[in-house]
């Protein structure tokens, strides 16, 4: 196999990894869908991203820039452990490959015209057949020499917040204007864990927005309390075997029940670290890769501004570089 990452090799800079489809389903959602192209067609969740884009690159200046994909948004590998997960999101089962997830009606046809101005930029767009862009994010991240900032709307991606590393999430809360930088006192102020703690926590109670049902009974306060006491997840299910551990009858008696899905839970919510990512260059653009391709897409969906904009970011950030 080849390097799984070959131009991230001795690269110390600050690495931005983008949660692509979080980012975009944001973008329609905030952005009205009058902002449309030439022919009528929305194209607010293309127009949104751009400018998200654009702010990110003048807010936090990364030397390397990934759009992570979901190639697989729902792995069998992981519907095979937890049936349920993301059940409630499929639109359409299919005998062969990913089932198709419900999306809006008009944001559909947006989405190939993203990736195609994102490889007209040069912005590397990764996706890996069989993996959500959460394990794509969770190998990069892993491989990383440098800081890295980790733009998502999706909390899950907290179990790789690492001070020491300096991993931190940029987590939206309005727009991409207003972001909450999330690192381990913020973690451990809101949840009581750090980013590592995150993901048992999550197991333990569960997240209906993915399909899982977590431990009937033990809810994020309660989780807290736990992996307080016991450490992580396998000191949990250890003081369940042991009769001096601080455990209420009922607390212990959940627990034990629910040792079938605490086996294969971890496997599903913790992001993967070793996906075989293609050897790509992740060093942000100053210039388009292809700039005729480039202005072809502009005049056709009507991209106007927000494309200009990054452009002159993109120039710019080159010019700051050199």
């Amino acid at each position: 196999m080849p390097h799984p990452c070959g131009m991230m090799r001795g690269v110390t800079g600050r690495l931005m990894l983008l949660d692509t489809a979080s980012l975009y389903f944001r973008a329609y959602f905030g952005v009205p869908d009058s902002v449309k192209a030439p022919d009528g067609t929305p194209v607010n969740a293309v127009r949104g991203l751009l400018d998200f884009i654009d702010r990110l690159v003048k807010d936090h200046r990364p030397e390397q820039l990934v759009a992570c994909m979901d190639a697989d948004w729902r792995p069998k590998w992981r519907v095979d452990l937890i049936p349920s997960y993301k059940a409630h999101r499929v639109a359409e089962e299919r005998p062969v490959g990913p089932d198709e997830e419900e999306v809006p009606d008009t944001l559909s046809p947006q989405v190939p015209v993203i990736e195609a101005v994102l490889d007209a930029l040069g912005i590397a767009r990764v996706g890996v057949t069989g993996y959500e862009a959460d394990d794509v994010i969770g190998t990069f991240t892993a491989r990383a020499a440098g800081p890295v900032d980790i733009v998502t709307g999706d909390r899950d991606l907290y179990q790789l917040v690492d001070d020491a590393r300096g991993v931190r999430v940029l987590y939206p809360l309005k727009g991409v204007g207003t972001l909450q930088t999330t690192d381990e006192a913020w973690l451990r102020e809101k949840y009581g864990v750090d980013g590592r703690g995150y993901a048992d926590l999550a197991l333990l109670r569960g997240d209906p927005s993915d399909g899982l049902p977590g431990v009937p009974g033990i809810g994020e306060k309660t989780a807290a309390k736990l992996l307080a006491e016991f450490g992580d997840l396998a000191g949990i299910m250890a003081a369940v075997d042991d009769p001096k551990a601080k455990l209420t009858p009922s607390q212990r008696k959940r627990l034990d029940e629910a040792r079938p899905y605490v086996a294969v839970a971890p496997t599903v919510v913790r992001v993967a670290a070793d996906v075989p990512l293609p050897d790509v260059d992740i060093s942000l653009p100053h210039a388009p890769r292809d700039g005729a391709t480039l202005e072809g897409l502009a005049e056709r969906w009507g991209l106007g501004g927000s494309l200009q904009r990054l452009l002159q970011t993109l120039g710019a950030s080159g010019a700051a570089g050199a």
